[in-house]
């Protein structure tokens, strides 16, 4: 397997906004808190960071922000994807050249391609830098998935060192094992399916709900790695209905809601992006009464 670029609970950040633009006072204090939780990495600027939303310029500077808070204590992976491969290469040099030590990249969304197209565009993108690429697979927004075969091609990229596996297909996820041989380190894209990838060989998950509870996020890959298979399954179940209200309405609005709730950040996202719905807000905040955090 190629070295991990971090083994258990990669945060997927929100970006804190107010109608003025990013809240950087919230977001230090959000960085804060997930390094006090013990997580072990911080997602910057990917899907819950409202990317398509953000201009390049705030984009980088979310990401030198996320770099000199963290100050070295953990991995900082700049979300660097693009429906453009050229504007996938130009972010990913761009958060290089600001301290980011990976990359997430996303599928191309929209005009999507064919599995030689993102055999071609990963590989250009990889060969920009000489960073860490984790290649992010989400058919759900992006209207493509990759398939086991085409993992087992860019496994053959020296710089391309993991998949962030979000089209919840546990079979796809084993097919793509043996394809690979266990070569790329596996993340969960799913907080519902930590364990399940965990035991087919998975190194963690990058989460949403670890905005909301970090360290308990943890203490799922912390049980598994330490052998105690019971223990890890009980709290993925027991956090289901919370990570079920995280996802009722489009990520990062739940999630937002819920920092709001805890006087974390503003819920505040951008258009197309609007609050929670009332009832929805409600099963919310049930749910996290539920786990003992409200």
């Amino acid at each position: 397997m190629k070295k991990p670029v971090f083994t258990g609970i990669g945060t997927a950040m929100v970006t804190p906004m107010t109608e003025k633009g990013v809240d950087f006072a919230a977001f230090e204090r959000l960085i804060e808190r997930q390094i006090e939780g013990g997580v072990d990495a911080l997602i910057i600027c990917a899907t819950t960071g409202e990317a398509p939303t953000l201009s390049d310029e705030e984009h980088i500077e979310c990401v030198r922000f996320a770099v000199k808070t963290a100050a070295g204590r953990l991995p900082i992976v700049a979300g660097t994807g693009s429906n453009y491969t050229d504007h996938a290469v130009e972010m990913s040099i761009k958060a290089r050249d600001v301290g980011a030590d990976a990359l997430l990249c996303v599928t191309p969304y929209y005009n999507k391609c064919t599995q030689r197209g993102l055999v071609e565009s990963y590989t250009k993108i990889a060969g920009a830098t000489e960073l860490p690429v984790i290649v992010y697979n989400v058919p759900g927004r992006t209207g493509v998935d990759i398939k086991p075969a085409t993992y087992a091609e860019l496994a053959k990229v020296s710089n391309i060192c993991g998949i962030k596996e979000a089209n919840g297909n546990i079979s796809s996820v084993a097919d793509t094992q043996a394809r690979t041989n266990f070569e790329l380190p596996i993340y969960s894209g799913n907080d519902d399916q930590i364990v399940p990838i965990l035991s087919l060989g998975g190194v963690g998950c990058i989460s949403v709900l670890s905005n909301v509870i970090p360290a308990e996020t943890r203490e799922i890959c912390t049980r598994w790695f330490n052998g105690d298979v019971k223990g890890a399954c009980e709290l993925q179940v027991r956090y289901k209905p919370l990570i079920d209200a995280l996802f009722c309405e489009v990520n990062p609005i739940p999630a937002k809601a819920a920092l709001a709730e805890l006087g974390l950040c503003s819920d505040y996202a951008r258009l197309p992006l609007t609050k929670m719905e009332p009832e929805n807000r409600a099963r919310l905040v049930r749910a996290m009464k539920e786990v003992g955090i409200l």
